[in-house]
């Protein structure tokens, strides 16, 4: 019998975190509703709110299959950011990217047997994230400036 289709997969993985984020804004919220906030609870409030926020699905756009990727990659000469839950280089260019970010393909390794392999392939057998592709050239932990050049103005 087959697994759950990769929709399927990727729809929990996308509650999950939404779960995740609306624990950790919950905690944020909380003591400030408890008692009369201190500039220290403020603070914390406000580090663990931004915390929610890149857990959160937004924050890293849905990710579509390595093969929906490629097409997509191909179709719109877009660069295809392959990355992993918890990599702090990949937080590093998420955030130094920004809204820009968005025009990029964001592939999950994780999720996708194929984009792991893809990402070893380029690596010498290893890993590596963030590997960014355009077209069939990688480059693995790129500057934040050289993505931004190759992404589409809007």
């Amino acid at each position: 019998m087959a697994g759950p289709s990769p929709e399927r997969r990727s729809s929990s993985g996308v509650v999950r975190r939404w779960w995740l984020s609306g624990w950790v804004a919950a905690v944020a919220v909380v003591p400030l509703l408890t008692s009369p906030p201190s500039s220290s609870d403020l603070v914390g409030s406000a580090l663990l709110l931004l915390a929610a926020w890149v857990l959160s699905p937004r924050f890293f756009p849905t990710s579509p299959s390595d093969r929906d990727a490629r097409r997509l990659a191909w179709e719109t000469g877009v660069p295809v950011v392959y990355w992993r839950p918890g990599c702090s280089y990949c937080l590093r260019l998420r955030i130094a990217l920004g809204r820009t970010g968005n025009r990029a393909i964001w592939v999950d390794v994780t999720r996708d047997p194929a984009a792991s392999a893809r990402v070893r392939a380029a690596n010498s057998g290893d890993e590596t994230v963030p590997t960014v592709f355009v077209g069939d050239s990688a480059t693995t932990n790129p500057r934040p400036a050289w993505v931004r050049e190759r992404l589409p103005r809007r």
